[in-house]
């Protein structure tokens, strides 16, 4: 049973999802989530298990050769499970667009079901739920993500250069205020080609914004004991190099934010792959914001939220697990639904995010040439 989202939630929160939602008994193999449709309802499972699986091309013939080796109906690949006190549904609340994947009951599972449209107004009306909430859920989304990238070190996948728009989605979330106390507590450094921002089995001391540049992710081929790390560092065992690369960081990318608050090590090792500048945001003062100002907590940890979820999508893909996403060079089908399409709404917000990310750079700038002149 995990723990994570009760451990984050008061009596009283835990009170309002218990009067506001209804339990649900669900028999095996029904459907909670469907892959490109709305999501209909929000889902805490009290006790069961649901598979989170993704529909495969229907016009694949090798996808149509595994699934009658495994015996399925339906051509569908299982990625992850499901135990008690996990999540289903959340994609509503942290990105648009339609849903990618399917959630179903493996075996007759229990089910508090929250309707959309009560919880976004809880929510929006009740800043320190929203903060204790939305960090309950990045934590479970990234554990989740953690659990699929181990499939990364063993497995070859997809590497593409794309950057997700949820990025750019988390980055919108955050307010003028917002990006104002990053300046003030933030500072501007430079990374070389070659040099290390964050490293895989260590702790994560600074939360990075990359700004211009270029970064990557890589991840040891085998799991890292933190032991070994200590003992490479005092020279007496060789590590394996940067490991297996398995995404490229854009300016308005946040790193090393999914630790923050928990005394985890980095998952991952990124380095930049061309000089590149950051704002720093040490640890410190970043956790005492969380714990002063619950505005700027909701907005943060719905930022993580929404990356962790995003990143997750993403490695589906990279194990070559996902569909229908639109390439460059591809025709589009008008009769042909794309995961990654955007409406107008969408494009609103990516250009609302846009105009922040490039005021902040101005503003960063007009900063560092009047501490200049004051020299």
């Amino acid at each position: 049973m995990s723990q994570t989202l009760l451990q984050e939630l008061s009596n009283r929160d835990l009170d309002w999802l218990m009067t506001t939602g209804r339990r649900r008994r669900v028999e095996a193999d029904r459907l909670l989530v469907r892959a490109g449709q709305e999501i209909s309802a929000f889902y805490i499972l009290i006790e069961g298990i649901l598979t989170i699986s993704v529909p495969q091309n229907e016009d694949n013939i090798l996808d149509r050769a595994f699934a009658a080796l495994e015996d399925q109906a339906t051509w569908e690949r299982d990625i992850i499970e499901l135990k008690s006190g996990d999540i289903a549904g959340e994609e509503f609340l942290i990105k648009t667009g339609m849903v990618a994947n399917n959630v179903r009951t493996k075996v007759p599972s229990e089910v508090l079901i929250i309707p959309p449209e009560k919880l976004k107004l809880k929510l929006q009306q009740d800043i320190g739920f929203a903060a204790r909430f939305y960090r309950g859920v990045a934590l479970l989304l990234t554990e989740r993500l953690l659990k699929l990238t181990n499939k990364l070190r063993t497995t070859r996948s997809n590497f593409a250069s794309t950057q997700s728009r949820d990025v750019l989605f988390a980055f919108g979330r955050l307010h003028d205020s917002d990006l104002d106390w990053l300046i003030s507590y933030g500072n501007c450094q430079q990374f070389p080609a070659g040099s290390t921002l964050l490293e895989e089995g260590k702790p994560a001391e600074t939360l990075y914004l990359l700004l211009n540049g270029l970064a990557k992710v890589a991840i040891a081929q085998t799991e890292i004991n933190p032991l070994d790390l200590a003992f490479a560092a005092l020279g007496t065992i060789k590590t394996d190099g940067l490991g297996k690369e398995i995404a490229i960081i854009h300016p308005g990318e946040f790193i090393g934010e999914m630790p923050f608050g928990e005394m985890r090590l980095a998952s991952s090792t990124v380095y930049a792959v061309e000089d590149s500048q950051v704002l720093a945001i040490p640890i410190h003062s970043l956790k005492l914001k969380l714990q002063q100002d619950l505005g700027w907590a909701s907005r943060f940890e719905a930022v993580v939220a929404t990356l962790a979820g995003s990143r997750f999508q993403d490695t589906i893909t990279r194990l070559g697990y996902g569909r229908g996403f639109y390439s460059s060079g591809q025709t589009l089908s008008q009769n042909c639904s794309y995961e990654d399409e955007l409406d107008f709404e969408s494009l609103d917000n990516l250009n609302l995010a846009g105009s922040r990310f490039r005021w902040l750079l101005d503003r960063l700038q007009v900063l560092n040439q009047n501490n200049l002149v004051g020299i």
